[in-house]
């Protein structure tokens, strides 16, 4: 069982940039695939960028890419998720997940289904 921490969330205004902060609680090593997910108001979970276990690969959803850049630090346990220009379309609930490291698929880590342990979510409002 691996416990996930977010960070980083908070009240911006359309432009702003935010970095959300994921790693696991206690010493276990972050020896997953890791992804963000969001979930805004009366909205389904959504897709927002996933990292293989390495480093080495990446998927953004087409809404973020170009935005947003997911990345990861395994020595220091830590993935993050820089979101530049925001927009008020942004505005969810933003969650990290980890997944036992198999063979990356980019579009099969794009599934929530995928993912075996969730964060509890940070929230992030853009707003002017």
């Amino acid at each position: 069982q691996v416990q996930l921490v977010e960070s980083g969330g908070g009240l911006v205004q359309p432009g702003d940039s935010l970095r959300l902060s994921c790693g696991p609680s206690g010493d276990r090593p972050l020896k997953y695939h890791m992804g963000w997910f969001r979930q805004a108001p009366g909205k389904e979970r959504e897709f927002v960028a996933a990292i293989s276990w390495a480093g080495s690969s990446k998927a953004y959803a087409d809404s973020v890419r170009g935005r947003f850049t997911i990345s990861r630090d395994n020595a220091e346990r830590t993935m993050w998720l820089q979101m530049n220009n925001l927009k008020s379309e942004d505005t969810a609930v933003y969650s990290c997940a980890a997944a036992s490291t198999g063979i990356w698929n980019s579009t099969a880590y794009r599934s929530a289904l995928i993912y075996n342990f969730w964060g509890q979510g940070t929230q992030v409002t853009v707003s002017s």
